[in-house]
């Protein structure tokens, strides 16, 4: 039996719903780093939130019954995917998040499913890229530039290092959306998956803490920038990596990279429901433009339409 996807299938309504609830656990995590790198060096925040996940993770699946395999080769690919989706990533995201404001780290973080589309077209078998597929990626990035608004646009020419870092974590996560996808031919549960990911990172980026940072060096850090630790571990780490991996086996790379289009749409709308924050025209048309993105790379609109289309014009002849 093969096992590879029908990525350009449409998402069904549960993956849909997943990917939103995932894109909210992400859009919290940019407010977690600015809050974090306050008062932490980089190396130690990636750390607390990897490792503090890894402990939960293990907990986890002790109490589910599961165990983590032992076999070479799964361990390999874990400490591939720990250093392409976590290690690598989150640490160019917190570094560049120490220079530039978080709505131009949402723009460049939703490149990721240009990246993903583009890389799946060459490296996969079955996520060729189609021109809805790139049309609607394209029109999904225009739609998070119009939402973050013009000044943090216009910001895209200053702190080329930084941009430069939060751009490279998404070339990053496109790849790791690529290579993940082998451990669902290995037979590993997307739980494991996400576990040993975790641990992996953690074994990596110790040492680099340890000799970067000089934890034991550093004043004690407020309740606040703990409690934004915490919230990335838990939420934006744990329960992420779960559903990440769960909706990578079953809807794709290409799929699940839109994730990174939503993130900014669920930030805003987070920050206008539960703190107060104004909804503006712009953030109406961003997302408008974001769902016609989505609709455009689903297809399920545009072929209702097409059947109603030729329904209609079968009626008049």
């Amino acid at each position: 039996m093969s096992n590879e996807i029908p990525a350009n299938r449409p998402m069904t309504l549960a993956e849909w719903a997943t990917l939103l609830f995932l894109s909210i656990l992400w859009g919290g995590s940019f407010f977690f780093n600015a809050v974090a790198v306050k008062e932490l060096p980089v190396f130690t925040v990636v750390v607390g939130r990897v490792a503090v996940a890894a402990v939960l993770m293990l907990g986890l699946l002790r109490i589910m019954g599961l165990k983590l395999p032992g076999q070479r080769r799964i361990w390999a690919a874990f400490f591939a995917i720990g250093l392409l989706n976590n290690a690598i990533p989150f640490s160019l995201i917190v570094g560049g998040q120490q220079h530039i404001a978080s709505g131009v780290a949402s723009i460049l973080n939703a490149a990721t499913p240009l990246f993903t589309v583009l890389f799946a077209h060459f490296l996969t078998t079955d996520e060729k890229m189609t021109g809805n597929r790139l049309a609607g990626v394209l029109v999904g990035f225009l739609g998070v530039a119009v939402m973050v608004g013009l000044d943090a646009v216009q910001e895209l020419g200053s702190h080329v290092t930084a941009q430069f870092m939060c751009l490279s974590a998404t070339v990053s996560y496109a790849l790791a959306s690529i290579y993940g996808r082998r451990f669902r031919a290995m037979g590993v549960p997307p739980l494991v998956t996400a576990t040993g990911q975790v641990v992996a990172a953690s074994v990596l980026l110790v040492p680099v803490m340890l000799l970067v940072d000089r934890p034991w060096t550093l004043p004690m850090p407020g309740l606040g920038a703990l409690g934004a630790v915490a919230g990335l571990a838990v939420l934006s780490t744990a329960l992420a990596y779960v559903l990440f991996f769960r909706l990578l086996a079953t809807a794709g790379a290409s799929n699940l990279a839109l994730v990174t289009f939503l993130v900014p749409a669920s930030a805003i709308l987070l920050g206008f429901l539960f703190l107060g924050e104004v909804l503006l025209p712009r953030h109406l048309a961003g997302m408008a433009l974001i769902g016609l993105g989505l609709a455009a790379i689903d297809g399920r609109p545009w072929r209702a339409m097409r059947r109603r289309g030729a329904a209609s014009a079968a009626n008049r002849g």
